[in-house]
């Protein structure tokens, strides 16, 4: 098969290790920090994990390995939706393992954590993985969203381990597949079975972080395509002068992708669903929020511009929220009789029954598409899948009532075309920046030095990323320590808690100072493509967000 230029490039790039890094497995000593807490619900977790809680955390230094050396047998799994930079991870554990023994092997599960379930596995040798190096999608071995969860799973899990002399298995993952790491690490500890579970933080979303996990792999490609994608429609808006553009992006649970392409391309509004919670704004008022822009901008001169819209707003809205959270209860448990129900009259029957008073009015105000968009399928987590929801035409639909009554008050009279937009898996499986390539790759290696170390329960940790590379230092986190309870299809589960946008950080903050001007201008800001190329400033340019974080 031909290749373009450009991807040949890409598999020839040598990704950057850490200073730290690049001495090798044998010149890397190891050193242990202090035990770890969950994040909430201390008692809860500790009950759970009774043999993974409370582990220290994990630091890699100068000095001479005392791990034991041996052949070692990893399973490596891709889960969740892809995130630029996964085959780097593959990559990175590959290498530091054949660096430590030419022997080891490493098995790669296909199609995500069913792959291990069905024993569905291929040997992956070097010109396998030098096929995907620097690389986007997670085509190498696929992905899945099968979740190990039960215990038949778990001892499936066992015996294929088994079966193939696995001593360790890596889950690259988000949130819910570390969670599944956590699970089934402390399974395995339970009961003695001799494999360790290693986890690696992957989401573009960004609400995989914490002091220990400055930013999950993904999110700094993701952030780039879609806000060069935004600087092209701005560009477009600003030639054609007569559209309203309504951007729904990725980014379910929270705004850090929106935040971000904001900050990249200074839309005239970007909506933050923590802060539309945080105010209880309901969709009458971000409607005006949105029509104030529009009426400002008219009275310039410019019937058009930009709105960004977080993919999970809909659940920020408080009277949403609320709707929401009683279907979510109400389908999981009567989902299947619920189904059954032949018409449209005997569903909203079974709705005005289960649900409360408020909840059904605020049902009843929506667009009937919408309606059915809520009772769609739930995701594997029993909740509903946002990204179905067109919120980005609901709200341009109420903003174009509230410019209608303000028309007929005589307060504005300007014009108002939406145009609608959704950008989400256009960033999934881009080529990774070089950021992402060289995170990514040191992710995969940092994994195997704690596999090495004997570890399990652990999440490879890559920290100081706002540095240069050389200045990255390794080493591994607890996944108890990220863990709280969280109402999940109706049961409180124990999962990673979601980073959300900090709404006192200095990321919203300098959005907050500027977005009025923005609001009312024309500041539109096009970042262009992602460069692989260049001065290290350019092509090795990280998000606006870590580097104001990290201010």
């Amino acid at each position: 098969m031909d290749i373009s230029p450009l991807q040949k490039a890409r598999y020839e790039y040598k990704p950057k290790l850490p200073k730290m890094l690049r001495v090798g497995v044998e010149g890397i000593a190891v050193q242990e920090g202090d035990k770890t807490e969950a994040a909430s619900d201390k008692e809860k977790i500790s009950e759970l994990f009774p043999n993974t809680y409370g582990m220290k955390e994990v630091y890699f230094v100068d000095g001479e390995s005392t791990a034991e050396k041996k052949k070692h047998v990893i399973g490596v799994i891709l889960s969740g939706g892809q995130a630029p930079g996964g085959h780097n991870v593959i990559a990175g554990l590959y290498d530091a393992m054949k660096e430590d023994n030419v022997e080891s092997v490493l098995l790669g599960f296909k199609g995500g954590p069913s792959g291990i379930l069905d024993d569905n596995y291929i040997t992956l040798t070097g010109e396998t993985i030098d096929k995907y190096r620097n690389t986007g999608g997670f085509d190498m071995i696929g992905s899945g969203r099968t979740k190990l969860e039960t215990e038949e799973q778990f001892k499936i899990a066992a015996e294929v381990a088994k079966k193939h002399n696995m001593d360790a298995i890596v889950i690259i993952g988000g949130d819910d597949s570390n969670t599944n790491a956590a699970v089934l690490a402390e399974y395995f500890k339970a009961n003695n079975v001799p494999v360790q579970v290693i986890g690696c933080p992957k989401t573009i979303d960004g609400d995989l972080k914490n002091d220990d996990i400055e930013i999950s792999f993904g999110f700094d490609t993701a952030t780039k395509t879609y806000s060069e994608l935004i600087g092209n429609v701005e560009r477009d808006a600003n030639s054609a002068k007569k559209y309203w553009h309504f951007i729904k992006l990725m980014g379910r649970s929270a705004s850090h992708i929106a935040l971000e392409c904001a900050l990249q391309t200074h839309p005239n509004i970007c909506l933050i669903s923590e802060e539309v919670e945080k105010k209880g704004m309901g969709l009458n008022a971000i409607a005006d929020y949105i029509a104030d822009s529009v009426m400002a901008r008219a009275s310039l001169g410019f019937n058009f511009g930009v709105v960004i819209v977080p993919e999970g707003l809909i659940e920020f809205v408080p009277e949403v929220k609320k709707l929401i959270e009683e279907i979510n209860e109400t389908l999981a448990k009567h989902g299947e009789r619920f189904t059954k129900l032949p018409t449209w009259d005997e569903k909203l029957g079974f709705l005005t029954a289960a649900l409360s008073v408020e909840s059904m009015k605020v049902f009843n105000l929506l667009p009937l598409d919408i309606q059915e968009e809520l009772l769609m399928d739930r995701d594997p987590h029993g909740n509903v899948q946002v990204s179905r929801i067109e919120t980005e035409k609901l709200l341009s639909n109420i903003v174009r009532n509230r410019l209608n009554q303000r028309k007929q008050e005589g307060k504005y009279n300007g014009k108002f075309s939406p145009m609608h937009h959704f950008f989400g898996y256009e960033g999934r499986a881009a080529f990774p920046s070089n950021f992402d390539a060289d995170y990514c790759y040191s992710l995969g290696y940092t994994a195997f030095l704690l596999i090495s170390y004997g570890y399990t329960g652990y999440l490879s940790s890559v920290r100081g990323l706002a540095k240069g590379v050389d200045e990255w230092k390794a080493g591994g986190m607890p996944i108890t320590k990220m863990m709280d309870i969280e109402r999940r299809g109706g049961e409180d589960k124990p999962v990673i808690k979601k980073a959300l946008v900090d709404l006192e950080g200095k990321p919203f903050q300098y959005f907050e100072k500027h977005r009025e001007l923005w609001a009312r201008e024309t500041a539109f800001s096009s970042p262009g493509a992602i460069q692989y190329f260049g001065p290290s400033e350019i092509a090795d340019k990280t998000t606006i967000t870590l580097a104001l974080e990290n201010e």
